[in-house]
């Protein structure tokens, strides 16, 4: 049974849909990414899923229970911006919504655990004033695995994060659904979520503009786009332009703007070195993913 099921959200703002018929199903032990741009309706949709939001219409069913009124205990979340007491250590903060949430009895274990997770058992009782960005969303995600989800809904869980944050979040929650709990995390760049999701949900402009899984969008997905500067972009393009399965171009400020799979790109290189023509930079600006991406959120 999907631990989540939404069909058929609308949500207006005025004359403005933010959610214009978006349905989304989440497996026990599925990690899916719900991407789209800034304003595409990814945080709408998961105030309606935690019912932070009435949804103009629609169904939605968690861990079984369909109420609107009443969501399970074990379904735990956050969205927007991380938004704490900052006077307050990150310890007190957790215990302040144990006892909002009517659970302090075995507090301090949990809240224990949830700070090791979360790596932050070494700061949390400093002030969370003096916490930075990638620390508040650490807290923020701590505070939600305060509840033992089974079902658990992230908004932008990685932003701010350096890469080694990037990197635990990643575990953390690849841990969670290993351990059969299903998780439904929001991001605007799908490079940050990559290695997490085993299926992906895009909206753009409150629309699904595409679901399914990690396999079947990599295999629609377009190639890879490089970044190539040469000692003679002019001839680096012709031969480019006479080798299949490489789209070239002259790149907007300066260089060449090369579209290929690295097996292809490697005829390239090679037939730039038989031609005698240096290659000074070779950056590869976009995965096949975000390639896709981009081609699914463009206006």
């Amino acid at each position: 049974m999907s631990a989540l099921i939404a069909t058929g959200l609308v949500k207006r703002f005025g004359d403005t849909r933010a959610l214009d018929g978006v349905a989304v199903t989440v497996a026990p032990g599925e990690v899916r990414g719900l991407l789209g741009l800034n304003g595409a309706g990814k945080t709408t949709l998961l105030r309606v899923l935690l019912g932070l939001v009435r949804a103009d219409a629609g169904n939605v069913a968690l861990l079984g229970s369909g109420d609107p009124e009443r969501r399970p205990r074990d379904v735990a979340g956050c969205v927007e911006e991380p938004s704490f007491y900052p006077y307050l250590t990150g310890r007190a903060n957790l215990e302040l919504l144990t006892e909002l949430d009517g659970t302090r009895r075995d507090a301090p274990a949990r809240i224990d655990t949830a700070l090791k997770r979360c790596g932050l058992n070494g700061r949390s009782d400093d002030r969370v004033a003096g916490y930075s960005t990638g620390m508040r969303q650490r807290l923020q995600l701590a505070a939600a695995l305060l509840r033992a989800p089974r079902l658990l809904l992230l908004d932008e869980p990685t932003s701010g994060l350096d890469p080694a944050g990037l990197r635990d979040v990643a575990r953390l929650v690849r841990e969670l659904a290993d351990g059969g709990a299903a998780v439904l995390l929001s991001s605007h760049q799908i490079g940050e979520v990559e290695a997490i999701c085993d299926t992906y949900t895009v909206l753009r402009e409150g629309r699904v503009a595409w679901d399914g899984s990690a396999a079947a969008l990599r295999a629609q997905a377009p190639s890879s786009n490089w970044a190539l500067e040469t000692a003679d972009d002019a001839r680096a393009l012709e031969l480019a332009e006479q080798l299949d399965r490489i789209g070239a171009g002259r790149a907007e400020h300066g260089g060449l703007r090369i579209s290929a799979e690295e097996l292809d790109l490697d005829r390239l290189t090679v037939a730039l070195g038989r031609a005698g023509i240096a290659i000074r930079r070779l950056e590869q600006v976009s995965t096949p993913l975000e390639s896709m991406f981009f081609t699914l959120t463009a206006r």
